[in-house]
């Protein structure tokens, strides 16, 4: 069966036999020669013959939509009745010539069994079909078009205003490079689907009361008051060396993004407690890894500062508790580092001895019946 989906061949109704498509095929080349449909009807002929050969019975016949859309789809699936009704095939071969022919594979499948969908590409323009399939493939995927498409046109619409604006094309190609580049990692990191997704989210959380929510609120503002103490730590170290000021800026700030990272994590540990599905073992050591690494790395930033002179030694002060009396001492670089990664990994062991204690009774209590 030869099916055609814009209506080019023949009559309205199915041509049925060799004579008849041969005829067909002579109408239609001289028409067209150029015309792909006359190599469909051709490997139609020569798929009938091939199964006669093989001692098949086998009946050509072309099928052709009118219309447009939905009236050449109904047309064909009238044409296939016809054949069925007349015919009672077994099975049948569907050549096509195009992609569109092909949408009405399921058309015809849903009346008799397809067996096999052969298409025909000729040599020549077997390279130019595809792109031009290919093309309006991604034409009519709206994703891709808003994807792809609209920074293009954003960028050469923008590229004279800049060259209007700067009066330099190195300017002008820097700013254009580096919106592109803004919204591919905005689109590759997946940071649209989040935003599109955060306004959901925070009203699911205002109407399930969830204290994560308050809880992410207190975590970002205490990331805004270590990025203003690290700020305030680097503004007096105006003739230090940039990575002197780096390491300021994280010796000062790590404490206040340990202390929002934790509050995040309690909030999160505590919905999940609450919700009573029970709680993975990665969630309830978060907070405890969180201020182990914020120790550590509080450590090393000291040691390297306090070595280049910038933080003075760590000194303990007297105490005296009624005839009890201490004396003050100060800790040397290397007691300093050893202190504060000592205490990361101390906590660090605390998390997970608690953690593994808590996911043990857990386990422990789901193997009671109820």
């Amino acid at each position: 069966m030869c099916v055609d989906r814009d209506g080019g061949l023949g009559p309205d109704g199915p041509v049925v036999g060799w004579e008849a498509v041969q005829a067909l095929v002579t109408d239609v080349g001289v028409d067209d020669p150029e015309n792909s449909r006359v190599n469909c009807l051709l490997e139609t002929l020569r798929v009938a013959r091939d199964l006669g050969d093989s001692g098949e019975e086998a009946i050509v016949a072309v099928v052709s939509g009118g219309g447009e859309g939905i009236n050449s789809d109904r047309a064909v699936a009238r044409q296939t009745d016809q054949l069925v009704e007349t015919y009672a095939p077994d099975s049948a071969i569907i050549v096509t010539d195009s992609a569109s022919d092909e949408r009405l594979v399921p058309i015809v499948e849903s009346r008799v069994r397809v067996d096999a969908v052969d298409r025909v590409v000729v040599r020549q323009s077997h390279d130019i079909e595809s792109t031009y399939y290919l093309l309006k493939q991604f034409l009519g995927d709206e994703e891709l078009r808003s994807t792809i498409l609209v920074p293009i046109g954003a960028a050469l619409l923008a590229f004279p205003l800049l060259l209007l604006l700067a009066d330099s094309v190195a300017i002008a190609l820097a700013s254009i490079a580096a919106v592109i580049g803004t919204f591919l990692l905005y689109k590759g990191l997946g940071i649209d689907d989040f935003v599109a997704a955060l306004p959901r989210w925070v009203r699911d959380a205002f109407y399930s009361g969830r204290v994560s929510l308050v809880t992410y609120v207190v975590g970002a503002g205490l990331a805004l008051v270590g990025v203003f103490a690290g700020g305030i730590g680097v503004s007096g170290m105006s003739d230090a060396a940039e990575i002197l000021l780096v390491l300021r800026f994280l010796f000062d700030s790590v404490p206040w993004f340990a202390a929002a990272a934790l509050a995040a994590a309690t909030g999160r540990l505590i919905d999940e407690l609450l919700a009573e599905e029970g709680v993975s073992s990665a969630l309830m050591n978060l907070p405890f890894g969180v201020v182990a690494v914020g120790l550590v790395v509080r450590g090393f930033t000291g040691y390297f500062l306090e070595r280049a002179g910038v933080l003075e030694p760590v000194a303990a002060p007297t105490l005296v508790a009624g005839p009890i009396s201490v004396e003050g001492f100060a800790l040397s670089i290397w007691g300093r580092l050893a202190l504060f990664v000592a205490a990361g990994i101390m906590v660090s062991l605390v998390g997970v001895v608690i953690t593994s204690r808590m996911t043990e009774t857990g386990r422990q209590l789901d193997e009671f019946p109820e």
